[in-house]
């Protein structure tokens, strides 16, 4: 069992917060300060995502599916598919395809550098999301260099609005994150258990905050425990919607 020193509790809302210039690798916004989440009416939001949505196409598209199961197809777009679950209220803004690029740290040679991303965010009527992320290396043009991170796992949500977020990542290691919506369009998380498989690479426990900035678009940042025991700065981005 991991837990990150110094992280925090849930819904502390001292925590590095993205800001709508995108977050950055130091946990803040680009100044160097801490950025609140701004708080808009749920109308206010609504229209500003319909009119966003309709402008990029994103409303019309949705994510593969089969079609020959017995059981309702994972959507990623509210407007198509099964109704969401009504636990998921807490949760809805997340769902959907992002894609986008950040900047991340790599703890093994301590360089800095740049990744493109896409995360899939769906469900299926049940009461939880699917989550699935990948990312690439990308040179200072945006070219592929190659592949990066990749995991996948599920969103859950309790009456007493804690959140458990279950991850299977790629480089062998199955993490369960804690925490809570900060407002309605930010959710700070927290891992309670991290545990490597033989062969995974050695990872400390982390700390999430992700948020729909001003603009639209899903932010976060993630620090991790290094082996120094400190939480540092692992990976930020800012991914613009794709579907939904």
């Amino acid at each position: 069992m991991t837990t990150p020193t110094g992280a925090g509790e849930p819904g502390d809302e001292t925590a590095p917060t993205p800001s709508d210039t995108g977050a950055t690798s130091n946990g803040a916004d680009p100044a160097g300060d801490t950025v609140a989440a701004p708080r808009r009416s749920g109308d206010e939001a609504i229209s500003q995502a319909e009119a966003r949505a309709q402008a990029s196409g994103s409303r019309e598209r949705n994510i593969p599916t089969w079609d020959d199961l017995p059981i309702p197809p994972d959507t990623a777009n509210l407007r198509l598919g099964a109704d969401l679950h009504p636990g998921l209220l807490a949760l809805l803004p997340l769902v959907g395809v992002w894609r986008g690029e950040g900047e991340g740290h790599d703890p093994t040679t301590g360089t800095d550098y740049h990744f493109a991303q896409q995360i899939v965010v769906a469900h299926n009527g049940q009461n939880f999301l699917s989550w699935e992320s990948q990312s690439w290396v990308i040179d200072d043009d945006a070219n592929f260099v190659r592949p990066d991170l990749r995991e996948t796992g599920y969103w859950r949500i309790g009456e007493d609005d804690t959140i458990e977020l279950l991850l299977a990542n790629a480089a062998g290691a199955v993490e369960l994150f804690y925490g809570a919506p900060l407002n309605q369009t930010s959710w700070e998380l927290t891992t309670d258990v991290v545990i490597k498989t033989q062969t995974g690479v050695q990872t400390g426990g982390a700390k999430r905050l992700y948020g729909i900035v001003p603009d639209g678009d899903l932010a976060y940042v993630e620090e991790r425990v290094d082996s120094d025991g400190d939480l540092t700065p692992r990976l930020s981005a800012k991914l613009r919607r794709h579907v939904g």
